[in-house]
């Protein structure tokens, strides 16, 4: 006696568990990693055609200056919080002891007087920080000259 031939149904279903799982894991790193794409206090930059940053580079110092001419670093116990300008190059120095190859940038806002970037980079330099770069947002502007 011969068997008779089963005939086997293909299933028809996608087994999705592992793009929720490949999901979920992504959701995580976007939510512990977005936080970290801040840097520094929040100011209305001015506009400049630049180059951007070398993806390759330490990631940087930022001081932040806000229109009243308060000083922010995103190096402090507390980026949040104001610092004079002696923490500022305090803190600013010990960062560099650690990495000297990090590069320190300066965000100055665009409605505060210009004395108030002048005055953080004065402090800088008299802490022997001789390379600040400034920190602009990206626009059609034409360089002044």
């Amino acid at each position: 006696m011969t068997e008779p031939v089963r005939k086997r149904r293909a299933k028809a279903e996608i087994n999705v568990v592992p793009y929720i799982d490949v999901m979920l894991v992504l959701l995580i790193i976007f939510m512990v990693t977005a936080p970290l794409l801040k840097q520094g206090v929040e100011v209305d930059l001015p506009q400049a055609p630049a180059r951007a940053l070398d993806v390759n580079a330490p990631e940087p110092i930022v001081i932040s200056v806000d229109r009243e001419g308060r000083y922010f670093v995103n190096t402090a116990a507390d980026p949040d919080a104001p610092v004079d300008g002696d923490q500022l190059v305090d803190t600013v120095a010990a960062a560099l002891k650690k990495q000297p190859k990090r590069p320190v940038m300066l965000r100055g806002d665009r409605n505060g007087p210009y004395q108030h970037v002048i005055g953080a980079l004065v402090r800088l330099q008299a802490a022997g920080i001789d390379k600040v770069g400034l920190v602009t947002e990206p626009g059609d502007a034409e360089p002044a000259g």
